[in-house]
């Protein structure tokens, strides 16, 4: 499940950090003060600037240097010319004042912006939304009936219509037969049934060290007396692996204690080379094993499924930022392991 853990430590880091900026802020207003204390000193430096003119103008004829057949200004001697030039233009000491008073306070408040702390980007958050069909809850299961949701899982598209995908870590040291997925839940309701687990099928590499590259799990599901496989229902998401780092996707997912799922749509990042990012903010503990669905069709809600929340940190300690590993030749394998197995 997503954790909480971490998020503390990252928020004691964020108060060291805005601690550290509110003294540069202090020391760039500082920077302001010697600056105004500078304004007394420039006048008698106008005189030596003027003397200066005749050795810069003896230096302007070795300051050309030749860069690949083009002639161009050393950046020593591009300053040089900047002193005659504001001498020409500023025929007064008090303009030649005025205008090094003004580059020294835009340097102070340069030098403010860059220390200041920054604003919060605008902060996109997932959206409750009724349901959509081949996405479920994943529910404790016992004799007296359903407890309550623990993760979300999809139905993916078999050809016995029995799967459905989540995050491995989810059904970790659970018995099959104590979990249920409830397809299109909200509010009470289960519209297309509830579906008991029979076998959870993982990789090796998961099963054997936790590898958070191989956080997939593919569930083998059925209804009690039904011969008809979920898939019939719901529809299901196609599988899809080897897709970039970078995609635009929708992600849903059950938060704990949620009547609804929630949905945001955003485009991942690259986290390393077999693990996806997701900014989104609301995806708190439960939604592990929701589904990155790339190339969604709006009027069935299904897509392709290249990913699912969990991975590093088991999806993230951060409610805004989750992650999955990046759907590859092993997920395929499982896939082929679990149509086997159904």
């Amino acid at each position: 499940m997503r954790r909480a853990g971490g998020a503390a430590s990252r928020l004691g880091g964020m108060a060291t950090r805005a601690g550290s900026a509110a003294r540069h802020v202090g020391s760039a207003a500082r920077h302001v003060g010697s600056a105004a204390r500078h304004v007394g000193s420039a006048a008698r430096h106008v005189g030596s600037a003027a003397r200066g003119l005749g050795g810069t103008a003896q230096q302007m004829g070795g300051a050309l240097r030749r860069v690949r057949g083009r002639r161009f200004l050393a950046p020593w001697a591009a300053s040089a010319l900047a002193v005659p030039a504001l001498g020409i233009l500023l025929l007064t000491p008090a303009a030649q004042n005025a205008v090094r008073v003004a580059a020294r306070l835009a340097t102070a408040a340069i030098t403010l912006s860059r220390h200041a702390p920054r604003a919060p980007g605008a902060a996109v958050s997932g959206t409750p939304f009724a349901q959509t069909p081949a996405v479920g809850a994943l529910f404790v299961a016992s004799s007296a009936g359903l407890g309550t949701h623990f993760c979300t899982a999809s139905v993916v598209d078999s050809p016995h219509g029995d799967l459905v995908i989540t995050a491995a870590h989810c059904v970790s040291g659970r018995n099959p037969s104590q979990i249920a997925f409830v397809p299109g839940y909200h509010d009470g309701h289960d519209p297309y049934g509830i579906w008991s687990v029979t076998r959870v099928i993982v990789d090796a590499q998961w099963r054997n060290s936790r590898n958070p590259d191989h956080d997939v799990a593919f569930l083998v599901i059925q209804r009690h007396g039904g011969t008809t496989g979920v898939e019939r229902l719901t529809g299901g998401e196609r599988l899809g692996t080897g897709s970039p780092g970078r995609v635009l996707v929708h992600v849903i997912g059950y938060p704990d204690g949620a009547q609804r799922p929630v949905i945001c749509t955003s485009r991942t990042s690259s986290f390393g080379p077999h693990q996806m990012r997701f900014d989104c903010a609301g995806y708190t503990d439960g939604t592990s094993g929701g589904p990155f669905l790339a190339r969604s069709v709006s009027a069935t809600g299904l897509g392709t499924v290249i990913g699912v929340i969990g991975g590093y940190e088991q999806g993230g300690d951060l409610a805004s930022v989750s992650y999955s590993p990046r759907f590859g030749p092993a997920v395929r394998d499982l896939y082929r392991t679990a149509v086997a197995d159904g």
